[in-house]
């Protein structure tokens, strides 16, 4: 069998996981104590076309804001929390078009150096003076397209955290670590690199997002109750790495091909506290009845 960088990594930080012995899953007391509020992520990736285009789009979702849907809101923790990303030349407009309606609006992602030589690539301070609240830090693509390792991640995430935005971790495994049944080992290294160095007073800012990269774009199928699992899982490993506190207090998103036919399922289930879309969040009314879910 040939094993892929990926997997030789996770067999070499096996003593990464130390830290999860002991934890124990969350009761259903803890998990309804927590409040974690609901939040719905739109990533435009590298669309629309035009700035119109982009525009329109914005306008569009503005007129399918629901009742239940609010910015972020420590007050209520029951109303659901809208962002999205567009891409980097949009984001002025686009923050334009939705602050009015509660959207908020993030980066998909930034270079972790504050200025420089780097041709391509976008600072944080540059993202936070249009108005981004959120980063994406280690998106599926921005891992195997552009190569993203967990280091670099890492100092994104602080550098965000530092800055005073939100970062929204993404993780995830591909298929070929799925079908070596070693997803959860995969998922919690990430955590464990990905978050070193930051605080538990700083988790209150992070927003983890699982993302199975095989079930992406491509007609597979991760099965909401299996999706529920992972996310039940990271609890744990996020108890070991800080508390039980820490555990049941951050907001875990779903990110894997939601659809208007997926995403109540998806909500449903308890340890889901929203979603990361991608393509369905470029059809206002796809993602309009997406973060209208209907609570079951």
């Amino acid at each position: 069998m040939k094993f892929s960088l990926t997997l030789l990594s996770t067999i070499s930080c096996a003593s990464a996981f130390s830290v999860l012995k002991g934890s124990k899953a969350p009761s259903s007391s803890q998990l309804l104590m927590a409040g974690r509020q609901p939040i719905m992520a739109g990533n435009w990736k590298m669309n629309p076309a035009t700035e119109d285009e982009a525009t329109a789009l914005a306008k569009g979702l503005t007129t399918l804001m629901g009742d239940e849907t609010c910015p972020m809101d420590e007050e209520n923790d029951s109303c659901t929390e809208v962002v999205i990303f567009p891409p980097h030349p949009f984001l002025s407009n686009v923050k334009s078009v939705v602050e009015e309606a509660g959207i908020t609006t993030g980066s998909q992602s930034v270079f972790f150096e504050d200025k420089g030589a780097y041709t391509g690539s976008v600072s944080i301070s540059m993202v936070k003076s249009v108005g981004c609240e959120y980063v994406l830090c280690g998106h599926s693509e921005r891992r195997t397209l552009f190569n993203d390792d967990d280091d670099a991640i890492n100092r994104k995430v602080l550098k965000v955290l530092e800055s005073g935005l939100k970062p929204i971790l993404c993780i995830g495994e591909t298929k070929e670590e799925y079908d070596l049944n070693i997803k959860n080992e995969v998922c919690a290294m990430q955590l464990a690199k990905d978050l070193v160095g930051v605080t538990k007073e700083r988790m209150e800012d992070v927003v983890i997002a699982y993302e199975p990269v095989w079930a992406i774009g491509t007609g597979l199928v991760c099965e909401s109750k299996d999706a529920n699992a992972v996310h039940g899982y990271l609890r744990t490993v996020l108890a070991g790495l800080y508390d039980d506190e820490v555990a049941q207090a951050t907001r875990i998103q779903y990110g894997g091909s939601v659809t208007p036919d997926s995403v109540d399922e998806l909500m449903s289930q308890p340890e889901i506290d929203g979603c990361l879309v991608g393509g369905a969040s470029l059809d206002a009314e796809k993602f309009g009845r997406i973060i209208n879910f209907v609570k079951v």
